[in-house]
């Protein structure tokens, strides 16, 4: 839950990880120092970019980890999971800037409120950006333009997320950079899994290679899931990893194909 003191802010290092999966570690991928660069070039250039890619594969860590490091007092968050009018999107802003009293009834009032506060406010992330329609599009284009503002927008979004910005020429042209998150490869899952959790420090290459390839795919939501049943599955039996263990793990998971990849 969400307390109004957090409200906007960005979330605590505890709810990075699925879950918030215990004993798990940020790992700099090679996705992360990438997005920490491309976040810390925005925020010179004062500028939009956008980060994307499909489900678990660490948008939202990257971003949050990378700002708690460039600008952790001067990022702002809003996230929508349906649809929003340009008004959801006024009182989204006026709740995650912080601002004080009753939002004002005018929008030529509420823009003007608004813009003076998004310039105490240099870094704003519109998560799950596929979901803001045009209109909220044009509306957060309009805040960027203000001349009085330094404004750094970063849009982060899942699967559409790329087509919509794509889509909207007066935005997209204004984007500095695109990012896609793309699924770890196998030599970086043997590098980073060892590290992001203890009860994988020591585990047999081979095992790890096998469960990549038959469920987690890169993907860095399927390892924290297969982790927590796995760590579950040891205490439980009092058994250390083995392949059977493993394999007992993962195939709690829906989908266990690779995805093609066209």
């Amino acid at each position: 839950m969400v307390t109004a003191e957090r409200q906007g802010r960005l979330p605590r290092e505890r709810e990075d990880h699925f879950m918030r999966l215990p004993g798990a570690q940020v790992v700099s991928t090679r996705a992360l120092l990438m997005v920490r660069e491309n976040i810390r070039a925005a925020i010179e250039a004062r500028a939009m970019i956008c980060i994307y890619g499909q489900a678990g594969r660490g948008k939202s860590l990257a971003v949050n980890t990378s700002l708690r490091e460039l600008a952790p007092k001067l990022t702002r968050r809003i996230q929508f999971r349906s649809r929003p009018s340009t008004r959801d999107l006024r009182h989204e802003l006026f709740h995650a800037l912080g601002l004080q009293g009753r939002p004002p009834g005018q929008p030529i009032e509420f823009d003007r409120m608004l813009r003076g506060a998004l310039e105490e406010t240099h870094v704003l992330v519109c998560d799950e950006a596929q979901w803001l329609p045009k209109m909220c599009f044009e509306y957060l284009r309009y805040l960027w333009d203000d001349i009085g503002s330094d404004l750094t927008i970063v849009f982060t979004g899942g699967d559409g997320c790329f087509e919509m910005l794509q889509s909207e020429p007066m935005l997209e042209s204004r984007v500095y950079a695109w990012q896609e998150i793309e699924p770890m490869p196998l030599e970086e899952v043997l590098t980073v899994i060892p590290a992001f959790h203890p009860v994988w420090a020591d585990a047999d290459p081979d095992l790890i290679a096998m469960c990549d390839d038959e469920a987690a795919h890169g993907n860095f939501r399927a390892w924290a899931k297969i982790t927590h049943h796995l760590t579950a599955g040891m205490k439980e039996s009092g058994r250390i990893l083995d392949e059977d263990l493993l394999r007992w793990s993962y195939s709690k998971l829906r989908q266990r194909q690779r995805p093609v990849v066209a």
